[in-house]
């Protein structure tokens, strides 16, 4: 059997540590940084031989004005840490180098790096303290704020980006984050909106900003998004602040808007002790679980004469019934969708891991971290769409309400 034959790379690296003789990773870096440098400099000088046409050795035979003049130091920051090296200059300055492009001096890919920790809610001072700790050097607070300013342009126009004509689903709700003011820090609502679309894919609609939770801000994010491109919607499913309903219908008059089950729950729950908890929720589940209407209107007398030592938890519920009665108008595929706020909730969880660290100095600062939050989403949502969504489409057709407005739209889809 013949003996294997090493590859460049196994020779190149027996050839290194024949050199360097490294015992720890430390070594094995500084090793690279000194590999790495003469290796952009013949790269470099490849180029600037190409771009003469004749080597340096060589006599300049087309006699033209433009020669080489001597070299730039520059200071590199790649993956092993910080690397000198000298690039060649030409006369007239008409060399463009490709390998180290000028005023280039990042060939680590930093910037992503940078991007991906910020989105993960990694302080400017955790961000700096990684990156010495990896890559051997430091970057500044107004450096990562460079770097993160690069996303500025991309959120506006995502913030102004047309929408979808019809969403059958949509779901809104407010996150609070803490802002720095000359006042001092208060809590800032932040309004998002997530829309499933026709095909069951979600997408975050935008981002807005208002000192707290009201009817009359989300009526203007509505007509925004309306501004935008929505022409209907099917269902608007919320928490339940005071006069969104009225407020949203006024917008999008066709929409029905479902109060959130399980925020009805956590308000009832309120009047209950605990240790009635399970027994009081797990009747509550028979409601609105239920395989119809009738059925759901028997089970909620039983619940309010099991229940009516606790008066407060009633009246929630006999107050915001017709929301629960609504939902037997539709199959239970649709119920499961539209019954629950927990698809926004569940991205307003992923945005409060970056809104812990502390306060904001600003709008842009919010919604910078937001959207590189956002892109993340879209990344983990793509290819994918929601559990049973043939089936939910088959059940909106046959409401006369949804079923036309689907029929109207998804054929321009």
């Amino acid at each position: 059997m013949s003996k294997k034959q090493p590859t460049r790379g196994e020779s190149l690296a027996k050839a290194i540590i024949s050199e360097y003789k490294p015992k720890t990773v430390e070594d094995m870096q500084n090793a690279l940084k000194d590999v790495f440098g003469p290796m952009f400099e013949a790269m470099l000088n490849g180029e600037m031989e190409n771009h003469l046409g004749y080597e340096a050795n060589e006599r300049n035979e087309k006699e033209t004005t433009n020669r080489r003049n001597g070299y730039t130091h520059k200071t590199l920051k790649t993956s092993a840490g910080e690397v000198p090296i000298d690039v060649p200059r030409d006369r007239d300055g008409s060399f463009e180098p490709q390998v180290v492009q000028k005023r280039q001096k990042d060939v680590s890919s930093i910037e992503g790096k940078v991007l991906a920790m910020y989105a993960r809610g990694m302080s400017q001072r955790d961000i700096s303290s990684t990156i010495d700790d990896i890559y051997g050097f430091k970057l500044s607070a107004g450096q990562i704020s460079n770097i993160t300013d690069c996303v500025l342009d991309e959120l506006t126009e995502w913030q102004n980006r047309p929408l979808k004509a019809f969403y059958p689903f949509v779901f809104v709700d407010c996150i609070y984050v803490s802002m720095r003011t000359e006042q001092g820090v208060s809590d800032q609502a932040v309004y998002v909106i997530l829309g499933y679309d026709l095909k069951g894919k979600k997408d975050i609609l935008g981002l807005w900003m208002g000192d707290t939770e009201s009817k009359h801000r989300w009526m203007q994010v509505f007509d925004e998004i309306k501004s935008r491109g929505v022409q209907d919607i099917g269902f608007i499913s919320m928490d339940g602040v005071s006069g969104l309903e009225d407020g949203a219908k006024s917008i999008f008059k066709n929409v029905v808007v479902q109060r959130c089950i399980v925020h009805l729950v956590r308000n009832s729950l309120k009047y209950v002790p605990s240790k009635d908890y399970k027994a009081f929720t797990a009747q509550l589940k028979k409601i609105y679980g239920a395989v119809n209407l009738k059925v759901a209107q028997a089970e909620f007398e039983r619940f309010c004469d099991t229940w009516s030592k606790y008066p407060g938890a009633i009246r929630v519920w006999k107050d915001n019934f017709r929301h629960v009665e609504q939902l037997f108008n539709y199959g239970s595929d649709v119920r499961r969708v539209m019954y629950t706020t927990n698809a926004i909730e569940s991205v307003n969880s992923s945005f409060r891991k970056v809104t812990k660290k502390g306060s904001f100095s600003s709008e842009t600062a919010v919604f910078k971290v937001f959207y590189l939050r956002i892109k993340e989403l879209y990344q983990k949502w793509q290819g994918r769409s929601i559990r049973n969504w043939a089936m939910v489409m088959n059940q909106l057709i046959i409401d006369e309400r949804v079923g036309a407005m689907v029929q109207k739209y998804q054929a321009s889809f």
